[in-house]
């Protein structure tokens, strides 16, 4: 049974850091693209970064770039999401989720699995 597992999440001032981890189970984690989606009350999940197998290929939404860095570790089947100068507008619940394809795509539909998501509040 796959299991993504995000933690790190919590509440933290505007300016701050946090640095999300996603741990999988049941997967072979390096055949599978990752990425970093997040959903704010009465909005629609969107894409916030993406990590291709490897590692060597990364993508973020453009109001996250600059400030966050994905990264993935192949040996410890975890996806990490570093997250700085956070702002107010980050607030939402951060899911992590796994593709079979091999590039970076945007669209949720294109995952196979998900976590159960991590919540971030940011405080202005």
């Amino acid at each position: 049974q796959v299991q993504l597992v995000e933690s790190g999440g919590g509440l933290v001032q505007a300016g701050g850091s946090l640095r999300l981890s996603c741990a999988g189970s049941g997967l072979t984690f390096s055949r599978f693209t990752m990425a970093w989606f997040r959903q704010a009350p009465g909005k629609e999940r969107e894409f916030v970064a993406g990590i291709s197998r490897s590692g060597g290929r990364t993508d973020y939404l453009d109001s996250v770039e600059g400030r966050s860095t994905i990264s993935r570790d192949n040996a410890k089947n975890t996806v990490y999401l570093q997250m700085n100068s956070l702002k107010p507008e980050d607030t939402a619940v951060y899911y992590c989720a796994a593709d079979a394809n091999i590039v970076v795509v945007r669209t949720t539909q294109s995952y196979d699995y998900w976590g159960q998501g991590t919540q971030v509040t940011v405080s202005s």
